[in-house]
């Protein structure tokens, strides 16, 4: 018997805007060869793309690629959310690169290309439905950051950055195939939510070494992807050693990926008794890692590449309610971590954005002692960084970062796992040390003149990156409710 796939093209409008924009880079710099057009047609796309995500997510849930009640793609609220971040992301890693493609060290066409790239598996990625989409969608969205993180000429820390980002990446997509593999041997299917419903209908399988295994892969291959403790070691060398427009876009869309994927087989696919207590035993050790190695930073790139290993911790820690919440607390932890992702990568963005707009054309992140002094020199751009540290802390003004602290405690208590909320709470305490460190050193008074300093002067397209995503910071900042709605959809 013939089996035959619906097909929706409405659905897959993001999916295809996002591609379309890697092939239009493509052809503008081989035919007109000329990086300003280049530059203007991966802007145009991602913006395309951000707009077909929202009008598409705007109606009801559509499917497609189905067989039966099975689909490969679905886009929902929750699709169209991660796909809209993922474009805007795009979006100001671009107005970030300006000064480092200008420099010519960094060749224009190519960098748009692999970013146009990276950006359609991120959208592909929140829709996906089934094991290989998801896993395809992963590597579509990590494949060209390889590339990206050593493109810039000359660079041998860029290139030692890009050797242990592609041999890391490389074992987790291994350990994740060979986990997919075996549960697919364990179950018979492939599909999210038909895994889910077998190991369900058939609580034996649970029992088998085979299924144990699978999970344990797939979750541990996953969580390289997120650089939660102990599958962290690469993130901060790699954020070092790469542009930092590249460092800038895998501490923000690389791991909002890597989030929605382990969401995605958590919550329709493995069994949620035997995940819960791992997943809130990660996110202890990831918070608690990141914060505790932040504090002894003094090079400002890694300092933010720990804090983004703690912050993934805060991500996961409501996933530990899976064990012993009903349904209805278990949606509200998945949304909760979801909206938590979106409300971190966007300060996330900000804070790089004021890194490098106060740091030289093509320079590294520099040390703390860098930024001494750059709010006095710089107060808007200054002023804005220190807001997204502020807000990364989970402190007012930020208010983004307050409510999505807010949130991921709530969600641990409505789910009765109060000792939980206890320690994100101790580490948001602990996390207020070295965010404030910094915000405090951008406005101390400089050890040297003001002649002697090292901070370039802010580029326009790098400062109206740092505005808009200090914007749009605020405004989730005061519209929490709408993240956690289309999160939880």
């Amino acid at each position: 018997m013939s089996v035959v796939q619906s097909v929706d093209n409405v659905a897959l409008l993001p999916a295809y805007l996002a591609a379309g924009t890697a092939v239009l880079v493509l052809l503008v710099d081989l035919i007109l060869a000329r990086p300003a057009a280049t530059v203007a047609a991966a802007v145009t796309g991602a913006l395309a793309t951000a707009a077909g995500a929202a009008v598409v997510g705007s109606g009801p849930q559509r499917r497609t690629f189905c067989v039966g009640a099975d689909c490969s793609f679905v886009f929902g609220g929750r699709a169209a959310l991660v796909a809209a971040v993922v474009a805007l992301l795009t979006l100001g890693v671009l107005a970030l690169a300006g000064p480092l493609l200008r420099a010519g060290d960094t060749p224009v066409g190519e960098f748009c290309f692999l970013l146009a790239c990276s950006m359609t598996g991120g959208v592909v990625l929140g829709a996906a439905g089934d094991l290989i989409t998801l896993i395809v969608a992963v590597e579509t969205l990590t494949l060209p950051l390889y590339v990206l993180v050593g493109l810039r000429r000359g660079s041998l820390a860029g290139a030692e950055a890009a050797v242990t980002f592609f041999v890391v990446s490389v074992v987790a997509t291994t350990v994740t195939l060979l986990g997919a593999a075996l549960l697919y041997a364990a179950t018979g299917a492939l599909h999210l939510g038909r895994v889910g419903a077998t190991l369900a209908e058939r609580p034996d399988l649970l029992d088998l070494p085979l299924t144990t295994v699978a999970v344990a892969l797939v979750v541990a291959g996953l969580a390289f992807k997120v650089a939660a403790v102990p599958f962290h070691a690469w993130a901060p060398a790699t954020y070092d050693g790469a542009p930092l427009p590249v460092a800038a876009y895998l501490s923000t869309a690389s791991k909002l990926g890597g989030v929605v994927a382990l969401l995605a087989v958590v919550q329709q696919a493995l069994p949620a008794a035997v995940t819960g207590p791992v997943l809130a035993l990660l996110a202890v050790l990831t918070m608690t890692v990141g914060n505790l190695v932040a504090l002894r930073q003094r090079r400002t790139v890694r300092l933010l590449a720990w804090s983004s290993v703690a912050q993934a911790g805060y991500i996961l820690a409501p996933l530990g309610v899976l064990a012993l919440a009903d349904a209805e607390a278990r949606a509200g932890a998945y949304a909760a971590a979801v909206a938590y992702a979106v409300f971190f990568v966007l300060l996330e963005l900000a804070a790089f954005a004021g890194v490098v707009a106060l740091r030289p054309a093509g320079a590294d992140g520099g040390r703390l002692d860098d930024l001494r002094g750059a709010a006095r020199r710089h107060p808007w751009i200054g002023g804005a960084l220190a807001f997204a540290l502020v807000g990364l802390a989970g402190l007012p003004p930020g208010l983004a970062g307050l409510f999505a602290k807010v949130t991921v405690v709530r969600s641990l208590l409505v789910g009765e796992l109060g000792l939980l909320a206890v320690v994100v709470a101790l580490n948001a305490v602990l996390g207020l040390a070295y965010y404030l460190r910094v915000a405090a050193l951008l406005y101390a008074r400089p050890t040297v003149t003001v002649g002697e300093q090292t901070a370039g002067r802010p580029v326009g397209a790098v400062a109206a990156a740092l505005g808009v995503a200090t914007t749009l910071a605020v405004l989730v900042g005061f519209a929490p409710q709408l993240v956690l709605d289309l999160a939880g959809g």
